[in-house]
């Protein structure tokens, strides 16, 4: 019974406990809950304030575009109204330019007809027809430009040909200066000096045998005349004329003068004269300052010594010219060992163009290029003469010129009288195949020619440009050394007689 109590009075104690525990936990959930329900409410509040001021927001962005959408819906709008006035008005100004345009093609057609009257109205008081009046004006124009033309280009010409002479004979004088040259001609003849005239006929020999055997060994002829104690070489050939000279003087000297004796001697003085030339080939090049050419252009350049042209000796032109070349070159600021190696080449080719086919500018070119030279050297050479080949740089142009100032300078060429006629009579002929001259006349040796023209067709505008045509005609058409100056002389006389 005791126990019974007890286990009822326990299970009373643990109910209570668990009761009391009970509502204890159920008033701590219930804060907790209260505590939770707070924060959400807190939270939603502050959700919904940020909700409602995100809605302001964006009813204030939606009214801000709903006005600009209503503004530009405006302009739009008032826009439309502007481009439907403007159409009007191009309407309306559309119909004003198609009447004007009417009205002005019907003014034009009384304008057309008024000129045409007018035309013919002109036309009758001329007593001129519309193309004939138009040509008229075109020759009157074409006149004032000629004359325009004739006096600017006396002007430019006037003005280059003075600049252009003042430095051009600075330059010229300074390498002319620099290059003090001896010359003295050379001709297609030697002569050789004996002691008695007895000698002439032991120099002909029996029947002629020893003057057959000399000039058949030496290809020179001997003339044996009245001259006393002189005997003449005569060949075109320098060298074998110099052979034959040195051969016969020996064999004077000597007294034994034989087929056999001749045919000894000449080939010795062949062997020393190959030595001769190497040396005077080693020479002209150390004389130009240009080393290391080949053997066999060595001795080309010493046969030149026994070559001439226009009475000019070949070696002594080549040398001046290699000099000349040099100094132009240095004056202009150009490559003066090129222009000193190219003038002492460009008339190689005369040493051999006895030998060889072709003119001396190819032969020369030919020989350049076969020992090596540059393209540039041979277009030097070819072009040191006008019209064979167009120059490809200025050292060519210096070349050319230092050729024609040696060439050109007085007393360097004889000039033979046939040839000297005929260049005259060139020009004089040139000169009359212009329309409108009368008479030409080549004076100064032709250095100048003076033309007389008709007063009646050539004008002075006209004059100056005649002697240009003149002057152009005869540089594409004559080779001359120098330059040749053209007068054009335009005479008007008036007469009358007094009775």
């Amino acid at each position: 019974m005791k126990n019974l109590t007890a286990i009822i009075i326990a299970f009373a104690i643990g109910y209570i406990v668990r009761f009391i525990y009970a509502k204890l936990y159920k008033k701590s959930l219930e804060r907790h809950s209260e505590k939770i329900i707070k924060e959400a409410n807190l939270i939603i509040d502050n959700k919904k304030t940020e909700f409602e001021n995100e809605m302001k927001e964006r009813k204030l962005s939606i009214q801000n575009m709903e006005n600009r959408l209503t503004q530009r819906g405006d302009n739009l709008d008032r826009k439309f109204e502007i481009i439907d006035k403007r159409d009007r008005d191009l309407i309306c100004k559309e119909k004003e330019f198609l009447i004007r345009e009417k009205s002005l093609m019907k003014a034009l057609a009384e304008i057309d007809k008024i000129k045409e009257n007018q035309v013919k109205l002109l036309e009758k008081i001329s007593e001129m027809t519309k193309d004939e009046a138009k040509k008229s004006i075109i020759n009157e124009i074409e006149g004032v430009a000629k004359r325009d033309a004739a006096i600017l280009i006396q002007k430019i010409e006037h003005e280059t040909r003075e600049n252009a002479t003042k430095k051009s004979k600075e330059i010229l004088s300074i390498a002319i200066q620099r290059v003090a040259v001896d010359h003295t001609s050379d001709i297609t003849t030697s002569t050789v000096q004996i002691s008695s005239d007895e000698i002439k006929g032991r120099i002909i020999g029996r029947e002629g045998r020893n003057i057959k055997a000399f000039e058949h060994l030496t290809g020179v002829d001997l003339i044996i005349d009245d001259t006393p104690e002189s005997i003449t070489l005569s060949a075109f050939d320098g060298v074998r004329r110099q052979i034959a000279k040195i051969a016969l003087e020996k064999l004077v000297n000597d007294g034994r003068i034989h087929p056999a004796r001749i045919e000894e001697i000449i080939e010795k003085v062949k062997k020393d004269m190959d030595q001769h030339l190497k040396e005077v080939g080693e020479q002209a090049a150390l004389d130009a300052g240009i080393l290391g050419l080949n053997f066999e252009i060595i001795k080309l350049l010493g046969k030149l010594k026994y070559r001439t042209s226009y009475g000019q000796n070949q070696l002594q032109h080549t040398l001046e010219v290699s000099w000349l070349a040099g100094a132009i070159a240095g004056e202009l600021e150009l490559d003066i060992m090129f222009c000193k190696k190219a003038g002492l080449l460009h008339d190689i080719g005369k040493a051999v163009d006895h030998e060889v086919e072709g003119t001396h500018h190819q032969i020369s070119a030919n020989v350049a290029k076969k020992y090596g030279e540059s393209p540039k050297m041979i277009n030097a050479i070819l072009s040191h003469h006008e019209g064979i080949e167009i120059p490809l740089s200025q050292e060519a142009f210096v070349v050319a010129a230092a050729d024609a100032i040696s060439a050109s300078r007085p007393g360097a060429r004889r000039e033979s009288i046939e040839h000297y006629i005929k260049r005259l009579e060139q020009l004089e002929r040139i000169a009359k195949s212009f329309k409108g001259v009368s008479v030409a006349y080549a004076i100064q040796a032709g250095r100048e020619v003076r033309i007389l023209v008709e007063p009646n067709d050539i004008n002075d505008e006209h004059a100056q440009i005649l002697a240009r045509n003149i002057a152009k005609k005869i540089e594409h058409e004559l080779e001359y050394p120098g330059q040749i100056k053209i007068t054009v002389i335009r005479e008007i006389r008036a007469q009358s007689i007094s009775k």
